[in-house]
């Protein structure tokens, strides 16, 4: 029997204890998360308006509830508190790390640190229930928002932030985030790149969404279309359709819409400007297309008002104690998913997702990545065989004073999430700190 455990239960630590049940007959494998609740980023990442998507929680369920894979929440991996990285070694005849890319990339502008700067994943954290998130206001006293950035998180949060909290109501939402934005005052976002429309990150399905929401006009600067030098005909498909959206609204004449979302491209951020103890609004630098396919600085700057603003910019790996670690790429060197330890592999350690190629590609991308991982692994395995496991590793893991959620656990939660939507008239509903979640584990 080989015994594997996988630290991580999004997409591509599922996705990893997939490959090894159908390639593998004798394998049996624990899936670890530091959260009591599975699933990751399609859970504590994808908005509560995109149903489609998080259904996705259904196949990745699947795999958790296999009769050789178990899943075991509220382990964590290295760090203060942690299980060390060699004792968790210790457990198991291979240990495959999918940590995902944790923290945010910054901006490195004077005034980034002023109250009401935030990044993009934070925010997200706080409407998706993310145990570690605080209810930190993001929206008290917000008249003006601006998100620093063109890809689908920045789309995402900016639709977040003028989505009605009638359409909100039916989602899975915490009560608290859906409360916060039903009072809040804000009336227009600004979301800003730096480059022109045809670099613009987004997909287009994410882009039209913006333009189909109640009461919200999109502004698109015509003129700030015009001095993208690539015409649409000379674009691959998904930046040629997601010009065509562009042009086809900065042609509509001006509504008396209640908010509005106005599209800004060709800025770069150089300062967040302070009001009041604050951010109040931020200084941008005119960008203009240069010859290498980039831009360049135009002297010119222009101020927008903001009481908040959201950097989404990119996600970027951090280290996990224990573990090798490229600062230069965000991610654990590895070799076909063999974790590298000065420059060698490292027998029995193994990475797969974000953490080991870094925050690239869509949902999908993990499922290629895990398998070559697995398929690494398992060419490794006649030479990971060990005499000295301990007999169960959740016994082990008590031991060290860890309290492992189990599966049962995580559907307690499930079913007290329900509960608390029926008592609150809606669907099911988020729990969102720690307490609450262990609680309903029943989880000491």
């Amino acid at each position: 029997m080989l015994r594997v455990a996988v630290v991580g239960s999004g997409p591509s630590g599922c996705y990893t204890a997939q490959s090894l049940v159908q390639l593998h007959p004798e394998v049996r494998v624990d899936v670890l998360d530091r959260l009591p609740c599975p699933y990751g980023l399609v859970r504590y990442g994808v908005a509560p308006d995109h149903e489609k998507i998080k259904s996705l929680q259904g196949s990745l369920r699947t795999v958790l509830e296999h009769e050789r894979v178990r899943f075991l929440g509220g382990v964590r991996v290295g760090g203060p508190g942690g299980l060390p990285v060699q004792r968790l070694r210790g457990l198991y005849h291979a240990v495959v790390y999918c940590v995902g890319a944790a923290t945010d990339r910054r901006l490195g502008i004077p005034g980034e640190e002023l109250p009401g700067s935030w990044s993009a994943t934070e925010f997200v954290s706080w409407y998706s229930a993310h145990p570690d998130a605080a209810d930190a206001g993001f929206l008290r006293g917000v008249r003006s928002a601006v998100v620093v950035g063109v890809g689908n998180v920045a789309v995402d949060v900016t639709r977040m932030l003028v989505r009605g909290a009638a359409e909100l109501r039916a989602t899975d939402i915490p009560q608290a985030a859906l409360d916060a934005l039903a009072a809040s005052g804000l009336t227009e976002v600004h979301m800003v790149g730096r480059r022109g429309p045809a670099q613009a990150r987004f997909t287009t399905k994410e882009l039209r969404e913006l333009g189909a929401l109640p009461g919200t006009e999109v502004t698109v600067d015509q003129a700030e279309l015009a001095l993208d030098p690539a015409g649409p005909g000379a674009l691959p498909a998904g930046p040629r359709r997601n010009v065509e959206v562009l042009r086809a609204w900065a042609a509509r004449p001006a509504t008396t819409a209640a908010r509005r979302i106005r599209l800004r491209f060709f800025l770069r951020p150089v300062e967040l400007l302070e009001d009041g103890g604050r951010v109040g609004a931020v200084r941008f630098e005119r960008t203009a297309p240069d010859a290498s396919g980039g831009v360049t600085g135009t002297g010119r700057y222009e101020d927008v008002p903001a009481q908040l603003v959201l950097r989404s910019v990119g996600y970027r790996g951090v280290p996990l104690e224990g573990l090798p670690f490229d600062p230069a790429s965000g991610t654990i060197p590895h070799r076909e998913g063999r974790v590298l330890r000065d420059g060698a592999p490292s027998p029995g350690e193994y990475v797969a997702g974000w953490i080991k190629r870094g925050p690239t590609g869509v949902i999908g991308t993990n499922r290629p990545c895990a398998k070559e991982t697995v398929t690494t692994l398992l060419a490794d395995a006649p030479a990971l065989g060990r005499a000295d496991l301990p007999a169960d590793p959740v016994a082990a893991l008590r031991a060290a004073g860890i309290a492992p959620v189990p599966w049962d656990g995580w559907l307690a939660i499930e079913r007290a999430e329900a509960e608390l939507g029926t008592r609150l008239g809606r669907g099911v509903v988020k729990l969102a700190d720690w307490d609450t979640l262990l609680g309903a584990a029943r989880v000491p």
